[in-house]
């Protein structure tokens, strides 16, 4: 999912003097609003927080070394001031088995057994809906630009970044070798067009929407089938 966030910025945009590059733990205070805003609605619903408070949860998971929302999986884009301007993360389907164990460890820790698991049965709801990918398959996911950067292009150049950097093999995003998927909610046609724009194309529907999930997350997930640009 691609959205902005709000949080201001001391300089202007200017896409030209970005770098691209793995994301570090350090980088969990900058990143955790981003990766949030990401996906506000499904990180609401699934750990049943206000905003603030996942955001919370989101910047602990993200400085750990293992997991979904872990460091490792990212990818960032930086300007020139040092200030983390846009993210990304992927997540190789060979790479996953040990994810569902970890997030359920972690929340354990951090909210203890009796809120861990409604959490958790949300979490298999919106996993109907947004399921892991498959072996053959990497979901890019956590796809967010700082709102100074809405309009640029940066979030294309760190796709692209991502896709032909020296880490693309290791996480799994290899073009024409491994299947690229991302979900992205139907009310959002904007990063819909830019993820059409870069040659993903809407994969049919093949299960109906759980009856326990909010109409507000009906998604769809699109496929990376021939690299264009935005």
């Amino acid at each position: 999912m691609l959205t902005e966030t709000q949080m201001p910025m001391s300089t202007p945009m200017n896409t030209r003097t970005l770098t691209f590059r793995p994301a570090r733990a350090g980088d969990a205070a900058a990143c955790a609003p981003l990766v949030f805003a990401s996906g506000e609605h499904e990180f609401k619903f699934f750990l049943g927080l206000p905003a603030e408070r996942c955001i919370a949860f989101l910047e602990h998971a993200f400085a750990l070394s293992g997991g979904r929302f872990s460091w490792r999986r990212h990818e960032v884009a930086v300007d020139a001031q040092g200030e983390i301007v846009a993210v990304l993360a992927a997540h190789d389907g060979r790479h996953i088995i040990a994810d569902d164990p970890h997030v359920a460890w972690t929340l354990l820790r951090r909210f203890g057994f009796l809120r861990t698991v409604p959490i958790l049965l949300r979490g298999l709801v919106l996993e109907s809906e947004l399921p892991k990918p498959g072996r053959a398959q990497t979901l890019v996911a956590h796809c967010a630009t700082h709102s100074a950067a809405r309009g640029t292009g940066v979030f294309t150049e760190l796709f692209k970044h991502a896709l032909h950097a020296q880490q693309a093999s290791k996480r799994g995003l290899e073009p024409g070798e491994r299947e690229i998927v991302l979900d992205v909610l139907l009310s959002n046609t904007r990063a819909a067009t830019l993820y059409r724009r870069l040659g993903f194309v809407a994969l049919p529907r093949r299960r109906q929407r759980s009856s326990r999930l909010p109409p507000e997350l009906e998604s769809v997930r699109m496929r990376l089938a021939a690299y264009g640009h935005a």
